[in-house]
């Protein structure tokens, strides 16, 4: 899967590594659903870190149809609940 985080670029993930980052996404949905800002923050940086650390850079050249895009690290609450679905930001 080509997964972009905003700002920064594109990475391939292996559908492997969605069961550790579904984890994270739904900690961090209910960080975003209490309000918990500090939570939000630490989790959204230990998601975006966790994507960078198991997906492959894509070359900044490459333009690959990204099948799921993620903020980028100084995203806002406000940003990041405006592109959640029901699952949150990973589907699954």
């Amino acid at each position: 899967m080509i997964v972009r985080i905003m700002g920064e670029g594109q990475v391939k993930l292996d559908d492997s590594h969605f069961i550790e980052l579904n984890k994270l996404d739904d900690e961090l949905l209910a960080e975003m659903e209490s309000g918990d800002e500090a939570g939000f923050r630490r989790t959204l940086a230990a998601l975006l870190d966790a994507v960078r650390r198991l997906g492959t850079p894509l070359p900044d050249d490459a333009l690959e149809p990204s099948e799921l895009i993620l903020p980028g690290p100084d995203a806002t609450l406000t940003e990041v609940r405006e592109m959640l679905s029901d699952d949150g930001l990973i589907p699954g």
